[in-house]
């Protein structure tokens, strides 16, 4: 698997900027003044970075961008990239910056000289999160990654103060390489593999087969895995950091590959369906953060894992089935599968552990990125102060996230003639009464966030701190929420 990047951290030698060989990064503010490290570049090239700096291109360009020098005279460096970038940039634009500087890196080695800049740990968070690249199923020798090195006036710090954003980058890379794997590696049985794995770190790990599942009476998650070759399971995991409090629960949806069943999807773009465990991916990443970084907090994560597959024994429109709750559910559509899966994860979760605050996540709806596009995670919530608080840490992670409506009149679209429910409400707010469907399986009382990471889990283009591809969204603002909210001391 992808191997997160490791930047080092050392003090600034002036005297061998000449000699360093890959790519250099230097920073010059909005004014235009060099830093001593950006001065002994521009002495080595030759005036070229004033000459640049006092350019109409450099004017132009945002804080944050990057322009590339290639072969500068005078210097053992293939390129010299100068990022316009304050001394003491917010933390959101130092990432932004370092994304620029990762985007530069690609697979060559890269050396930062950041002086007495500071905000060093997200420039170094930033580098790290773009220059990630999935080449886990392509033939052919893979390169070792390049280094990374970052020259500061203060070392020690810029390490102690990176720890814990590299433990998050860590999950974020999990979360991604997860969500990227083709689904005949990735079965409900290697997911949970994986997940076992986390063993490593003091995460608690089980996980619940089919047996078990059907004597809890998950039967809305069964109903979905039924006509595939995979099992389905439940996985769950525990990180115990903080003593006696109730956990903060998150539970997702791990479809590994959905082909929408006997309601079967259209066959273009049907290969993306790979991503719709991505709200379980977010759940492992978050996890996997957590018990790195060693926080001290009680948190629970809880994947339902299936596969949505059409076959003599799937499931057909019009059955009905019964939930763990003892609900029953009309299925109306096969392809609106998630919500099944959740329905019984979140009652199991609320009935073990009796959280103090539980997430959903899942690549629940298309109708999410009708509405939202891909900028933002649609939030549906039963709890004002929770979701502000939510919101709150994603916006200070620059993660996307909306907040939708939710209200009684949209449970007007789940009636069913034969049963308690249907799983579908129809086009009119499909998003919305999807969560009202969910909300259903949510205890009077417990502070509840649904998000929907349909539009988010997996872009066609880089994002701001991401590739194209899977981009790990949520992991850094759930992480965040638990730091600020939930740890003690």
């Amino acid at each position: 698997m992808t191997t997160t990047l490791q930047p080092e951290f050392i003090e600034t030698d002036l005297g061998k900027i000449a000699e360093i060989q890959g790519k250099l990064a230097i920073m010059v503010d909005d004014e235009g003044k060099l830093s001593q490290a950006a001065r002994r570049v521009n002495r080595l090239s030759r005036g070229a970075v004033e000459r640049f700096v006092a350019s109409g291109t450099f004017a132009d360009m945002k804080e944050g961008e990057g322009h590339v020098l290639s072969f500068p005279a005078g210097m053992a460096a293939e390129a010299v990239q100068i990022v316009k970038l304050p001394r003491r940039p917010s933390p959101g634009l130092a990432r932004r910056a370092g994304a620029a500087m990762g985007k530069f890196k690609g697979k060559a080695p890269l050396t930062v000289l950041a002086g007495p800049m500071t905000r060093v740990a997200d420039i170094a968070l930033g580098i790290v999160l773009m220059a990630y690249d999935f080449d886990a199923r392509k033939s052919g020798d893979k390169d070792p990654a390049e280094p990374l090195v970052i020259a500061t006036n203060r070392p020690e710090e810029a390490a102690a103060d990176y720890a814990g954003p590299g433990a998050v980058a860590d999950g974020v890379f999990f979360t991604r390489d997860l969500v990227n794997e083709p689904s005949n590696i990735l079965t409900t049985t290697e997911f949970a593999e994986r997940l076992v794995a986390l063993k490593s770190l003091g995460v608690t790990v089980e996980v619940l087969e089919e047996d078990e599942l059907a004597k809890l009476g998950m039967r809305t998650l069964l109903a979905v895995g039924q006509g595939s070759e995979s099992p389905s399971k439940v996985v769950v995991m525990q990180w115990q950091g903080g003593g006696k409090e109730k956990p903060i629960a998150l539970v997702g949806k791990g479809v590994v590959f959905d082909t929408g069943g006997i309601s079967i999807k259209p066959a273009a773009g049907m290969e993306d369906m790979t991503m719709d465990m991505g709200g379980a991916g977010v759940v492992s990443g978050v996890m996997k953060a957590v018990a790195a970084r060693k926080a001290k907090a009680n948190v629970v994560g809880i994947v339902g894992l299936v596969e949505n597959m059409p076959d003599g024994k799937a499931t057909r429109p019009g059955d009905v089935v019964t939930s763990m709750k003892g609900d029953t559910v009309e299925i109306i559509n096969t392809d609106a599968e998630g919500r099944l899966v959740l329905a019984d994860c979140l009652w199991y979760t609320q009935d073990r552990f009796a959280p103090a605050a539980m997430i959903n996540l899942a690549t629940l709806t298309g109708a999410i990125i009708i509405g939202l596009g891909h900028e933002n995670a649609g939030v549906f919530s039963n709890d004002d102060d929770f979701c502000k608080a939510f919101l709150k840490a994603a916006e200070a992670e620059e993660e996307g996230a909306w907040r939708m409506p939710m209200g009684p009149k949209y449970d007007q679209q789940l009636k069913s003639r034969v049963a308690d429910m249907k799983n579908v409400g129809g086009r009119p707010a499909g998003s919305i009464t999807a969560a009202q469907f969910l909300q259903r399986f949510v205890r009077d009382g417990q502070p509840w966030i649904h998000l929907d990471i349909a539009g988010v889990a997996l872009t066609k283009t880089d994002t701001d701190l991401a590739p194209k591809g899977a981009t790990g969204w949520g992991v850094r603002a759930i992480d965040r929420l638990i730091r600020d909210s939930y740890e003690a001391g």
